[in-house]
């Protein structure tokens, strides 16, 4: 009978903050929004159209026959798109922010004075065998202790607004597939919008042009940040209802074809994977968003290393 595999090894969570990512914050070129607070943007649908990311479409659901499959998701894009079925809708801001430990703290102005949210993040613990840091996604944001006044930015996209409607016609018509097909495609709208809004949230934040690719946008539930709850002080930023986006019970968003995430300026900010979390990490965790210690245990099941 073969024996349980040996748990990781987890620096304690305080020399895993020991070893965060080191920044040279008094020399690095802080970019400042042309804006704070939120703006709305409608995009059409064909405005959104050329960043599908059509290979990733249909393997995602299965389907057989991918030339005639993507032939016949193009034609509905085309009609979706004439016909103004669906609706593209979202929501992006800036704001003032600094990082308390592992904690993103947002201020309502320049000022700094008056908090909105703290977005409660996580950091790995795996020992690293290369040196590498223990990272956490508020090593990208300048510490309030730096006295760097540096920003952060989020948003909330969908393109399921009508989807409902689009899917039961087709239901009733017992054309099952193209109700498949419907649902697919205001996904990758979705997929695509969050891109598109990228782009311009680049150039808003002033560091657009040959820095195109810099900068990430993670979401609640993602490695990196793997508990959903999160999306509730997001939500609370962004007034996302007032768009039509809203959270279930469980922190998922309805309509089902959105996005909502951050937008973090870094130079390095990259994407990664938290990773498993000691006791400690978890017990801190829960005190830092006011659960019990069994309730983040379950919101954060997969990453729990112990």
């Amino acid at each position: 009978m073969a024996s349980a595999p040996a748990p990781p090894h987890l620096l304690p969570l305080e020399a895993a903050r020991a070893n965060h990512l080191k920044t040279d914050w008094d020399n690095l070129r802080i970019f400042v929004p042309w804006f704070l607070g939120r703006r709305f943007v409608e995009p059409s649908l064909e405005e959104l159209a050329p960043l599908i990311d059509w290979a990733a479409f249909l393997p995602a659901w299965q389907f057989k026959g991918r030339d005639q499959m993507l032939v016949s998701a193009q034609t509905m894009l085309s009609r979706l798109s004439k016909e103004k079925l669906i609706k593209a809708r979202g929501v992006y801001g800036f704001w003032p922010a600094n990082a308390v430990g592992d904690d993103i703290v947002v201020y309502k102005d320049d000022a700094r004075a008056a908090v909105l949210v703290r977005l409660h993040m996580l950091r790995q613990q795996l020992a690293t065998a290369d040196g590498g840091s223990n990272l956490s996604l508020a090593d990208f944001v300048a510490p309030k202790d730096s006295f760097a006044p540096d920003y952060i930015g989020a948003f909330a996209v969908t393109t399921g607004l009508g989807l409902d409607d689009v899917v039961r016609e087709y239901e009733a018509r017992g054309d099952d597939d193209s109700a498949i097909v419907a649902r697919a495609l205001a996904d990758g709208l979705a997929g695509a919008f969050s891109q598109f809004l990228h782009a311009q949230v680049r150039n808003d934040w002033g560091y657009g042009g040959a820095e195109q690719d810099r900068g990430i946008r993670p979401a609640f539930g993602d490695p990196a940040c793997p508990d959903p709850a999160g999306n509730q002080a997001l939500f609370r930023l962004l007034h996302a209802p007032e768009i039509g986006i809203n959270l279930t019970e469980s922190f998922a968003m309805t309509p089902a074809a959105s996005v909502c995430g951050l937008y973090l300026a870094h130079p390095e900010a990259r994407y990664f994977d938290v990773g498993p979390l000691g006791r400690d990490q978890v017990e801190d965790y829960a005190q830092r968003t006011g659960k019990t210690v069994d309730e983040a245990e379950r919101w954060l099941a997969p990453n729990v290393g112990y």
